[in-house]
């Protein structure tokens, strides 16, 4: 089923926008327009399939699609706790592009989120926790508790998702600090950045993007698995970048219906969304039919404009940055409200997909404005919720299928140079899943073969997986002259370097630094943290020759740092003898550590006030910390501190304004000025939520005033209720300048 979009739009000012039906899937298709060259295809919708929100492909080409149908019921969110959500097998079995056969694999879930096919099994997102079910036959195994606390608080919109099994064979989340690794029967949890809010992806390197709902495109310059080690270090410079920092949108049609519509700025004159509100699903796009210009594509969706985004990046060095792909347009908009993309994919046929939610509401209940509510009732857009589309999008003319692939380890190894990412990362992971040692001479030849390089890299990482990578292999890629293989070989060490082999890797890394080989820099920094618990002085004397090359480079500094998690004072007395100028990064760098080491040293009793504001400690939780941080300081690209911030600690009814009806940046905290992009221009306030009583609002604000360097008087009942009271009829946030007139 295909539509050709450019000739089948009406033009919008011919088209009623005061109601929003359910269309068909063709007639959904029809009124999308995608870029010139490319046509929208149909691969599933109801009833074979409702509400997805995230998929992934088997060797077979079906697709195993999560199926989120608890969210968001009415605007209440009346049964969201109802185990109605189901992981879903969808198979097209008359080979015409479109799925007919639907097989239930798991149901009765709760607001499922992620999935992950690993070995013989599958890892399940069902928050609070993390299981993996052996499959047999099609039908799940006995489940196994892989991480009792995959999420810790948050709601439906802030909770971890992704399961990205990445390059470096660990699996990696969005709005998550954990990573997770198979070994045998046992599952590996380690701490890792901070990354995002919805969907995670990976570039040919294997390094992660991602964004925020406010934010385009976020990502790490460096591999995901480096600069993670020092805990009192709240960010690490090269991760969490913003690559593309344009975030206006264009939808085609009107946009009324988002959750601050009546804000300044937040739509334009013709009502049309102006940035990003529900950015998510972000995609590194690495099929082989889109051709050369398509290399450096990024994705974006953004469901409240109905629109999917396209950026364009580069690099230079290890800087990655990039652009909007056009100016005034999109890659894909559609005029139908309920087209909600919530998540995007490369798959086997080299095709780009999107899952599309299909419905009308979007928002989640906990930020869901009185405003937005109306622009809900006006469109009648609660039901139905039994919708759900998948798409693909191909350029016109070329051939997009892909048969099964054949499980036989030997054309494995061939298809670790495949042009399609996904074939690549699919044919990695079967041979690590499979246990295939058998190849292991034609992987090895592979490393030597360097004329392309995305198969060297690819085989490299399956003999890591397999256990099979050995040192002198590594040195000598180690030497290559081609950056991303020596790139590579540094990513690695972590996995290899122990008391038997580090004199071999040492001398290496000592040479590239000498020799200013400024892009293995920062992760020979990094690595010294492994040579650190082998070697304590040869880590010391390799510190030394960085920090001495490299003293007023912050990245290379920050990676340093990371190595000496409660020894930084212990580092800022050393240097002097190092470095003479206290003006360069190395400095700045490790005396801000030191700073946020002290500002946490002076934090109250966390237990204590739990106890004494139980309920208010609950909400924090699930609703404040993933855009503050649960140690009040604020977190990168979402929320500024409210740790010794005078607006927790200050006037209590300007306090509990914000709280109930939100605020609108820009906003000064302790004499620093935060506006968007830096944090998310807006914070939604929780008043409109009849659900929570003013004692829970009192405790909440009682708990952050008493937190961490606060110490601030309680807030009482009555004062919410007084408050709640006199702005009952409230519909918009506030401003800096209102709460500053009371």
């Amino acid at each position: 089923m295909v539509a050709t979009l450019e000739t089948k739009v009406a033009p919008p000012s011919k088209i009623d926008f005061s109601s929003s039906p359910v269309l068909s899937p063709q007639q959904s298709m029809e009124q999308m327009q995608v870029e010139d060259g490319f046509e929208v295809k149909l691969v599933a919708s109801e009833p074979l399939v409702s509400s997805p929100v995230a998929l992934t492909f088997d060797g077979k080409g079906r697709i195993w699609v999560i199926e989120m149908n608890g969210y968001m019921p009415d605007t209440i969110g009346t049964g969201e706790e109802v185990p109605s959500g189901k992981i879903v097998i969808l198979e097209d079995t008359n080979k015409d592009g479109v799925a007919d056969e639907r097989k239930v694999f798991l149901d009765s879930l709760v607001l499922p989120r992620a999935l992950c096919l690993i070995e013989d099994g599958i890892l399940v997102a069902e928050p609070p926790r993390l299981w993996y079910y052996p499959i047999n036959n099609d039908k799940p195994g006995k489940r196994v508790l892989v991480d009792e606390a995959y999420t810790d608080g948050g709601n439906v919109e802030h909770q971890p998702n992704g399961l990205l099994r990445a390059m470096d064979n660990w699996i990696y989340n969005s709005k998550s600090s954990k990573r997770y690794r198979k070994r045998g029967d046992t599952w590996q949890i380690e701490r890792t950045h901070f990354r995002g809010q919805w969907g995670i992806s990976q570039d040919n390197y294997g390094r992660l993007y991602y964004n925020t709902n406010s934010e385009n495109v976020l990502g790490d310059y460096f591999s995901p698995g480096l600069g993670a080690y020092n805990k009192n270090q709240r960010s690490v410079a090269g991760f969490n970048k913003k690559i593309v920092a344009d975030n206006k949108v264009y939808p085609a049609r009107p946009t009324p219906g988002v959750n601050r519509g009546y804000m300044k700025d937040v739509l334009d004159d013709s009502l049309h969304l102006v940035n990003f509100t529900a950015a998510c699903g972000t995609l590194v796009y690495r099929g082989d039919l889109f051709g050369p210009a398509y290399g450096s594509a990024v994705f974006v969706a953004e469901p409240s404009a109905n629109l999917i985004k396209r950026n364009s990046i580069s690099e230079q060095g290890y800087i990655i940055q990039g652009r909007q792909a056009y100016k005034g347009k999109e890659f894909l908009t559609s005029l139908d409200e309920r087209f909600r993309p919530v998540n995007l994919y490369n798959a086997p046929d080299g095709a780009l997909y999107i899952v599309d939610m299909y419905r009308g509401i979007i928002q989640h209940k906990t930020y869901l404005t009185t405003y937005l509510k109306q622009e809900i009732a006006k469109r009648q857009l609660t039901e139905p919720l039994n919708c759900g589309r998948i798409y693909k999008v191909v350029p016109k003319g070329k051939k997009e299928q892909r048969g099964p692939l054949p499980d036989q380890p030997t054309w494995f190894v061939t298809l670790l140079g495949h042009p399609n990412g996904w074939v690549r990362d699919y044919a990695q992971q079967r041979l690590i899943d499979g246990k295939y040692k058998e190849v292991i001479p034609a992987l090895k030849q592979s490393l030597k073969e360097t004329t392309n390089p995305l198969q060297t890299i690819h085989a490299l990482w399956t003999l890591e997986g397999l256990d099979a990578l050995q040192t002198e292999e590594v040195v000598a890629l180690l030497q290559q002259t081609m950056w991303p293989i020596r790139m590579q070989a540094l990513s690695v060490l972590p996995s290899l370097i122990n008391k038997t082999n580090y004199t071999q890797y040492l001398p290496v890394m000592e040479r590239m630094v000498e020799q200013k080989d400024t892009l293995a820099a920062p992760y020979i920094a990094f690595l010294i943290h492994y040579i650190e618990s082998i070697e304590r002085n040869a880590a010391n004397k390799l510190v030394k020759k960085v920090v001495k090359q490299y003293p007023d480079d912050i990245y290379v500094a920050d990676a340093v740092i990371s190595n000496v998690e409660d020894r930084e004072s212990v580092f800022l007395k050393e240097l002097p003898a190092l470095v003479s100028d206290t003006n360069l990064a190395i400095y700045t760098q490790t005396n801000r550590v030191i700073t946020q080491i002290q500002n946490a040293q002076a934090r109250r009793n966390p237990e204590a006030l739990k106890k004494e504001f139980p309920k208010g400690a609950v909400m924090f939780t699930s609703i404040c910390q993933t855009c503050h941080g649960p140690d009040g300081n604020g977190v990168q690209s979402l929320g500024p501190p409210l740790n010794q911030s005078e607006w927790v600690t200050g006037n209590k009814e300007k306090l509990i304004s914000i709280v109930l009806y939100g605020l609108t940046g820009p906003v000064e905290v302790r004499g620093r000025l935060y506006k968007a992009p830096e944090i998310n221009g807006d914070m939604p306030g929780i008043g409109y939520n009849k659900e929570l009583t003013n004692e829970e609002v009192a405790q909440l604000l009682s708990f952050i005033r008493k937190s961490w360097q606060n110490n601030a008087d309680k807030v009482t009942v009555e004062e919410v209720a007084k408050i709640r009271q006199k702005l009952n009829t409230r519909q918009n946030a506030f401003t800096v300048e209102e709460l500053n007139a009371m």
